[in-house]
């Protein structure tokens, strides 16, 4: 019964067929290189506060993940098509838990040579992708 079922969504694969995806941004960012600092940050990220994971989701992004190499880390972003970092920004600055986090979090984190001033995380811009090379 539950083979019957797959037979539609294997064929719908098998033909090349793929299912809409939701936009994908990368980001960077570094942590001060103290592996104190870089571990208590990890911790945080544990058990990240609800509130931000609340307004993480208010904003339209769907889902986020974070990951690290000595004090480096990448953000995946998946987000809705009315997704903007504009407005994800103008929601932060509104909520005083999100400036708190966000407080808490400069005490960990470094800008990567050549962002802007007050630039935490920077956008990656994509060189190559095997989908469509």
């Amino acid at each position: 019964m539950v083979f019957q079922a797959l037979i539609p969504l294997f064929i719908f694969i098998r033909h090349g067929f793929k299912f809409p995806t939701m936009p994908r941004y990368y980001l960077a960012t570094d942590l001060k290189e103290d592996k104190a600092l870089i571990q208590e940050y990890i911790r945080y990220h544990e058990n990240v506060w609800q509130d931000i994971k609340l307004s993480i989701r208010e904003s339209g992004i769907t889902q986020m993940e974070i990951f690290h190499f000595g004090n480096r880390l990448f953000m995946v972003i998946e987000a809705g098509p009315d997704f903007s970092f504009e407005r994800k920004a103008d929601l932060d600055w509104s909520n005083p838990i999100v400036q708190e986090w966000e407080e808490l979090m400069l005490r960990f984190q470094k800008p990567i040579p050549g962002t802007a001033p007050g630039q935490k995380w920077v956008l990656l811009n994509k060189i190559f992708d095997l989908t469509h090379a």
